[in-house]
């Protein structure tokens, strides 16, 4: 049998004289024969867990159910009914029983006396059709379970996550135990090991090594593999699948060796490739993030203004680790014996909204040097983000405060009201202007007198937004807890953001309070 793959054979037939000449001509081809007497005993056998039949060599006469039959249930079973079945009879030779043999099942119909090269090259040809078909289906599950991996990972925010999911999405895909290994600058490197097609992942650390020869681009690099005590389980082979990047650290995966075919080859190569793509979006994240943040802290001021008569505590709190960084700041300076404050936040949530939000401030700084007042500035701010920077847009609330008498002079563009918060009742100071980057005036001012005790809170939207609220009710959320605000300012921003900014953090927080106190 050149060429071709040994099979496990099943042969039907209640002769055990024809069994025998029939047995030994498959045997000589080198396939492995189990044989039956009766149709029932067939089934049985077909049924039987530990025979794994690949063709049915099916006589049609048979002593209790006759061989369409045996064909017709054959066929009707989800579990068999792609095996092929070859009838053969020395009685039923006639047109109209091949075509009923045919019609109930049957692949191919041989008549006796029957030609040995002639039977075993029917079973060649089934069989390759057999193989043809099942190798077509393992591959189209394989590449549904591969999109359904696809779509669990990419989900994912984090590096760990990604991995588990990666390497549950392997053992589904391959059929038995899988594990992958990446790294990043934040994690080190992780695997992740999955012991069966559905056993639970186990987070490894894992160490790198030198080799000398990467089978991705032929240089030298770095291998992850276990920690501790060689392979993941016997027979199991690390492979470089994949790299997104040139210089980039590729990705690992561990599959079993035995039975790894060219198919398997490819499969491996697009499942790598994918989570590769995966793990560098993650990474290109967490680098752009953290540069953001770094930028963004770095704008803000290091230490606060001491100004007599009026406390001040401020928070900026950037989103959870798995969402963007965004635009806010706060800003307090003295100025002339004023106190100048600002929070506000630019459109957006990338290191570009960082950035905008970096040149904003200090075009702000810049006019507030020439004059402190809030409507003059704001109308400035206002017309150099039109020439400059037309496609942004950005809230801001910034005042001027005589800390000696109270006065305060505010204007507010489309950013979310100034608390002002006085023996357990707040107020909404109301009065706004458009946001900055829209063409209207932005000078218009609000006057207000803090009396001694009076506090005002000034936040960014990230403390009154969370998913499943509308805004109103987050301002409301918001009032509520500032109703009860502590003597200690520290201690109150440290309460409100435990209790407001805990239901959901998709967004930076910047937070504010300016209290006026009695300078005696």
């Amino acid at each position: 049998m050149i060429g071709e793959a040994a099979a496990d054979i099943l042969v039907v037939d209640d002769s055990p004289s024809k069994r025998y000449v029939i047995t030994s001509w498959l045997r000589r081809d080198g396939h492995r024969v189990v044989e039956a007497a009766t149709g029932l005993e067939a089934l049985r056998l077909l049924h039987d867990a530990a025979l794994h039949a690949e063709l049915v060599v099916l006589d049609v006469r048979l002593p209790d159910i006759d061989g369409f039959e045996v064909a017709e249930r054959i066929k009707e079973d989800p579990r068999t009914t792609a095996i092929p079945v070859i009838h053969i009879s020395a009685t039923a030779v006639h047109v109209v029983d091949r075509t009923q043999g045919l019609n109930r099942g049957a692949d191919a119909y041989l008549a006796e006396p029957i030609d040995p090269d002639e039977l075993l090259a029917t079973v060649r040809a089934k069989l390759r059709e057999y193989r043809a078909r099942r190798r077509a289906e393992r591959l189209a599950g394989r590449l549904t379970r591969l999109v359904d991996t696809t779509t669990a990972f990419n989900a994912t925010t984090s590096l760990p996550d990604l991995l588990v999911a990666a390497a549950t999405g392997a053992a589904r895909v391959f059929e038995g135990p899988a594990a992958v290994a990446a790294g990043s600058e934040e994690t080190g490197p992780i695997a992740v090991q999955v012991d069966a097609q559905d056993g639970v992942p186990q987070v490894r650390s894992a160490m790198r090594e030198q080799y000398d020869h990467d089978p991705l681009d032929g240089q030298a690099g770095t291998v992850l593999f276990r920690q501790d005590d060689g392979p993941w389980w016997q027979g199991a082979v690390w492979r470089v699948v994949a790299r997104a990047k040139p210089g980039r650290e590729p990705l690992h995966v561990a599959v079993p060796a035995e039975g790894f075919s060219d198919d398997d080859a490819d499969l491996l190569r697009q499942f790598g490739q994918a989570v590769a793509l995966a793990v560098e979006a993650l990474r290109s994240y967490d680098e752009e993030r953290r540069t953001a943040l770094t930028l963004q802290q770095s704008m803000l001021p290091q230490r606060l203004p001491s100004v007599p008569g009026v406390q001040l505590a401020v928070r900026y709190q950037p989103a959870s680790e798995h969402a963007s960084v965004g635009g806010d700041f706060y800003e307090l300076l003295l100025l002339d014996g004023r106190l100048v404050a600002a929070i506000g936040d630019v459109a957006g949530h990338s290191l570009r909204a960082a950035t905008i939000m970096a040149e904003v401030r200090h075009a702000l700084r810049a006019y507030l040097v020439e004059d402190a007042s809030p409507g003059p500035s704001m109308e400035r701010l206002n017309r150099m983000m039109l020439r400059l920077l037309p496609e942004e847009i950005a809230t801001m609330c910034l005042l001027s405060m005589d800390p000696a008498s109270g006065e305060v002079r505010l204007t507010n563009a489309g950013h979310p009201p100034v608390l002002r918060v006085h023996e357990g009742r707040v107020d909404l100071v109301e009065g706004r202007v458009a946001l900055l980057g829209v063409p209207t005036p932005h000078d218009e001012e609000i006057r207000l007198t803090l009396a001694p005790g009076e506090t005002l809170v000034l936040v960014t939207d990230g403390l009154i937004e969370a998913r499943g609220q509308t805004f109103n009710e987050g301002l409301d959320a918001l009032c509520a807890a500032v109703g009860d605000i502590e003597a200690d300012l520290e201690q109150f921003c440290d309460r409100l953001l435990r209790e407001l900014s805990a239901r959901s953090r998709d967004d930076d927080i910047a937070l504010l309070v300016i209290r006026r106190v009695d300078s005696a």
